[in-house]
């Protein structure tokens, strides 16, 4: 049975399914072995044909992309973004934020329920599907809250949410501080499905920390937040879902035990699995040494122990996915002193270069790894795995490795600027995406030629 376009569990807006062929790009998708020249043929939104460079006809009136020098891979999926829609949108929105992210290479992303009004009822989460279904450029799916406003008191209607369309639950921004409202959570997801995804941390241990709690916190004078106030509730919520039987998801992991622990709950037979961030694989706490708010976010940048535990882990297969926890801020909101700045840095746009550039190009982690990485987080919430076959819905993206380009020096996608790369000149530029069989992104400055009506010659 063909696969639909656009599975029931994403929405986006009405798009024109593509008529195309990408000529001699060097297909690499680690899934079905692709990894070599190639020209790809999509008709009408779906992969037709694969074959050697240079034999596959462009249908008439189809356009045609030069791929020669450049990667095409599976679109990129993440897990975790925040889109602050409903009742943020001076901050980010449902098309602002899907076209930052389909600029990153990104065919599908998943929305947190941390906005105003939280998604914790099925009526909200059916109105932002509406939403989504008029604005999104890419698909989208969304989370409902595991409990009402984020407040840990009572559980949410997880059975309604997820008739509605909740790919899973997450309190994200504000851990599940109760056991037991956990233990519930899980015994309620026996019923209804989806995956508990976690912010893990203690608040009482963070108490009014600000950044990584070591050295540095204490040459600035600025309260910390201990590595342990994410690790014990990580050791924690494994220990309980693994009681249960249940299914969690360990959000934006950020140090050692963290790692250590989930290999643990993995061996031990756990549900368990886990993502961590471009931000804490390619950067640490030295970054905050100057106090820049957009290197403010939770958990904090930690030492390069730390991070050389999540790149381990996520070589290893301990660690699942990448996900770049996209989390816009109003320039006036972080243009503040940095104890009183918001947490969050954005990342849709910079996630593949700044791991290209920080451990692919290094020689650090394989180019096929991070791909794998980058397009699997969610499979994780049961959202079908692009991949580079014929019949296969078109995800795509097409990448030049070795264009180079300052973060933020053109501007973004974004409706906000956070980037804790901002400045920085990364290698990997998208040039072309494409999302559930339309082009969603194209870079302003590549071009593409239209393939001759019958009878005629091409221009």
């Amino acid at each position: 049975m063909t696969a639909p376009l656009l599975p029931d569990a994403l929405v986006r807006a009405p798009a024109q399914p593509a008529d195309l062929v990408i000529r001699a790009a060097h297909v690499l998708d680690p899934r079905t072995g692709l990894d070599g020249p190639h020209d790809v043929l999509l008709r009408e939104g779906r992969i037709a044909e694969i074959g050697a460079p240079g034999t596959l006809d462009a249908p008439a009136g189809a356009e045609i992309v030069d791929g020669e020098g450049r990667r095409l891979f599976p679109g990129f999926v993440d897990p975790h973004v925040h889109l602050r829609t409903p009742g943020q949108e001076h901050k980010e929105d449902l098309e602002t934020g899907t076209r930052a992210a389909a600029a990153g290479g990104f065919c599908q992303v998943i929305a947190m329920p941390n906005t105003d009004p939280v998604v914790d009822s099925p009526s909200i989460l059916g109105a932002l599907r509406e939403t989504a279904a008029r604005d999104a450029r890419i698909p989208v799916g969304f989370m409902g809250a595991i409990t009402r406003g984020l407040l840990g008191e009572e559980l949410t209607e997880m059975n309604g949410l997820r008739e509605q369309g909740a790919l899973g639950f997450t309190d994200d921004g504000k851990p599940v501080v109760s056991a037991g409202m956990l233990r519930r959570a899980l015994q309620y997801q026996r019923l209804c499905g989806g995956i508990i995804a976690l912010h893990e941390e203690d608040p009482q241990l963070s108490g009014a920390g600000v950044m990584h709690e070591g050295v540095i916190s204490t040459l600035l004078g600025v309260a910390g937040i201990p590595s342990i106030s994410e690790s014990t509730f990580v050791a924690r919520d494994a220990a309980i879902a693994g009681y249960e039987g249940g299914a969690v998801h360990m959000q934006h992991l950020s140090c050692v035990a963290s790692v250590r622990a989930v290999a643990l709950a993995k061996e031990l037979g756990y549900r368990v699995s886990c993502e961590a961030s471009p931000h804490h694989l390619c950067l640490t706490v030295e970054a905050v040494r100057t106090l820049d708010t957009s290197m403010k976010m939770n958990p904090p940048l930690r030492d390069e122990i730390d991070r050389q535990a999540l790149i381990e882990g996520l070589r290893s297969g301990v660690i699942d996915c990448v996900a770049t926890d996209h989390a816009p801020h109003a320039r006036d909101e972080k243009e503040v002193p940095f104890e009183q700045a918001p947490m969050g840095t954005t990342g849709l746009e910079t996630s593949f270069a700044a791991l290209n550039t920080e451990l692919v190009r290094p020689g650090v982690l394989g180019l096929e790894l991070v791909v794998e990485r980058m397009t699997s987080g969610g499979a994780l919430f049961g959202l079908p795995v692009p991949r580079i076959a014929v019949d296969e819905p078109a995800n795509l993206c097409l990448v030049d490795l070795d264009a180079t380009w300052v973060v933020g020096e053109d501007g973004y996608e974004s409706r906000s600027q956070n980037s804790c790369f901002a400045g920085r000149e990364l290698h990997g530029r998208v040039l072309l995406t494409v999302a559930a069989g339309s082009v969603a992104y194209r870079e302003r400055a590549f071009a593409v030629a239209a393939a001759p009506e019958p009878g005629k010659d091409a221009a």
